[in-house]
């Protein structure tokens, strides 16, 4: 489903990715991990149709789209690690200027936010301003955004941020949902429990460079490659 052909990025003057490629299957979880400053969100900006690479290609289904931001508009759902909210806008406002930007009529869009706001809970919140929500309220709003046009590929960039226990499992729940209607799903975060949890592969990023991908395996051997690599004791 989706294709990443050796995208490199530089950033403030440095190599911020370098040569990467993997591919992502339809009904996917993948789990991006690596330190601070491994790459990994300009890496899902450049996935998300934000940056372009420098070099490489992404492909979903078959079509490019790293040059087509309006192509990747329709097809991902993305969740930055600070959800692009307008804080003088209601929650029922940020889902109707989200359909608008993708192109969504508006009975679709009624139907689309009616959904996202009865699976994440936010009922109670539909005329409530972004800029009077709490951190946890405005991460699902986040979510409820990016899932609005049932995109085929979602990305989600650290998104358990804030959410308490409960709203963590439900997350983990509609990540596995997503990923059984056959969407692919890219979870970046630095938390090894959370891709345990939810993920069917694991990518590694260090420095820029994709250092691990493989099939999930158990927590211990997880958090031994990752140790291993992020301090430089695996080669």
């Amino acid at each position: 489903m989706l294709n990443v052909a050796g995208i490199s990025r530089r950033r403030a003057g440095r190599a911020a990715v370098s040569d990467l490629s993997f591919k992502l299957n339809r009904g996917e979880v993948l789990g991006l991990l690596g330190v601070n400053g491994a790459g990994k969100s300009t890496t899902l900006a450049m996935l998300a149709g934000a940056l372009r690479p420098e070099e490489g290609r992404i492909e979903l289904d078959g079509r490019r789209f790293d040059n087509a931001p309006t192509l990747a508009r329709t097809l991902i759902g993305w969740l930055p690690e600070a959800a692009p909210l307008w804080p003088e806008l209601s929650v029922d406002e940020h889902l109707g200027a989200f359909a608008a930007l993708r192109g969504i009529g508006k009975a679709q869009a009624r139907r689309g936010a009616d959904a996202v706001i009865e699976r994440l809970q936010l009922g109670d919140l539909r005329r409530r301003l972004a800029g009077v929500l709490s951190q946890g309220q405005r991460q699902r709003l986040g979510l409820a955004c990016a899932l609005l046009h049932e995109p085929p590929l979602l990305i989600l960039d650290e998104p358990a941020n804030a959410l308490d226990p409960v709203q963590v499992g439900e997350l983990r729940k509609l990540i596995r949902e997503r990923a059984a209607t056959g969407s692919a799903v890219i979870l970046s975060t630095h938390v090894l429990g959370e891709v345990v949890a939810v993920c069917d592969r694991v990518a590694i990023l260090h420095e820029g460079r994709l250092r691990h991908d493989a099939p999930l395996g158990d927590h211990a051997a997880l958090e031994k490659t990752f140790f291993g690599i992020a301090t430089g004791a695996t080669a």
